[in-house]
């Protein structure tokens, strides 16, 4: 996010407010200059600011499946996590990160914007994810900042645990925890979901968040955060996915109550909360077909949204100039779903 410049204008004695006005004016105009020089792709003028509702690909999208979990990089198209265009700015230099389901998604996304704003990051990802994941632990090192790439199942305690316990030995400590790794399978009837389907997905996404943040827990100080990704499935559920949107609605609850019993610890405890985003869950038996092909287009922005377009809230939530969000849910739904 870009910071506010004062206005050294204002502080000279004896200037027409004309004058104030003018000097403002081109000094904003510097500035957005040097911001372009930057940053690369970023708009200099109002006339090439980037369309929101055609900067990404729009539905409807070709047929195609795979096998869960699903492989970011045999998507089509391939999702944008920001491996080309976020810059950071040292927000978090120093900082020693932990992002479960870093290999794909919005947890890619975290992983490659928080490298690149000076923090050391481990990912956790189920073994079949090996390939996407290689590829981030590539793009962490490029940001020269070390990576540590532990697979695993979250539904296992005893891997929950070895996970906190190598993070915080190969980073040197854990300040930032990430609980993003989660299983969505749609079933259309109550009837067609499984009691080991149901099991499998309150042991990925409830049981594994609470074993990986009581691990945590012990090694994160005053100052540290820890940043759920729920959904908008937690307030506004599909008919299709009655156990996955259990499960983001009491990852919200767990949010907000950590939040209180943290905070006094001066820990902070928030979310994001996306809507339809393009990532290996839609392709790996998260949605139907039917529901693929026009994934995104009844947001009012028409089309999904891309891990890319939410790096930077995660960013915000774990940078310390941030440090009165606690207990707040940031969603990122294109115009729909709630908050």
């Amino acid at each position: 996010m870009s910071k506010e410049a004062g206005d050294d204008a204002s502080h000279l004695a004896g200037v027409s407010r004309r004058a104030v006005v003018g000097g403002a004016a081109v000094g904003l105009a510097a500035t957005a200059a040097a911001g372009s020089a930057q940053q690369p792709g970023v708009a200099s003028s109002a006339e090439s600011l980037p369309d929101p509702r055609t900067r990404y690909p729009r539905p409807p999208f070709a047929k195609q499946s795979q096998p869960f979990p699903g492989l970011a990089s045999k998507m089509d198209p391939r999702p944008d996590h920001g491996e080309t265009s976020y810059r950071g700015s040292g927000r978090l230099q120093g900082r020693k990160a932990l992002i479960t389901g870093g290999d794909s998604g919005m947890g890619r996304a975290a992983a490659i914007a928080f490298a690149r704003e000076g923090a050391d990051v481990a990912i956790a990802y189920l073994p079949a994810e090996e390939p996407d994941a290689r590829e981030v632990v590539a793009l962490i090192r490029q940001a020269g900042r070390k990576a540590a790439a532990i697979p695993g199942d979250l539904r296992d305690r005893a891997y929950c645990a070895r996970l906190v316990d190598t993070a915080v030995k190969q980073l040197g400590g854990l300040d930032i925890l990430v609980n993003n790794a989660s299983r969505q399978q749609q079933r259309q009837s109550l009837l067609e979901l499984t009691d080991e389907d149901f099991d499998a997905t309150m042991k990925t996404n409830l049981y594994g968040m609470f074993y990986v943040t009581k691990a945590a827990l012990p090694h994160l100080k005053p100052g540290s955060a820890i940043i759920q990704t729920t959904s908008e499935q937690a307030y506004d559920p599909s008919e299709n996915l009655v156990d996955y949107a259990m499960t983001k609605a009491a990852m919200m609850n767990f949010t907000k109550s950590l939040a209180k019993q943290l905070g006094a610890k001066g820990i902070r405890v928030n979310g994001v909360a996306p809507g339809p985003i393009w990532t290996p869950l839609q392709v790996s038996g998260g949605a139907t077909m039917e529901k693929l092909e026009q994934f995104g287009a009844s947001t009012p922005l028409g089309r999904p949204g891309q891990p890319a377009e939410l790096g930077s809230i995660y960013v915000q939530l774990a940078a310390s100039d941030a440090s009165y969000a606690n207990g707040q849910v940031y969603g990122a739904a294109g115009g729909s779903g709630q908050p």
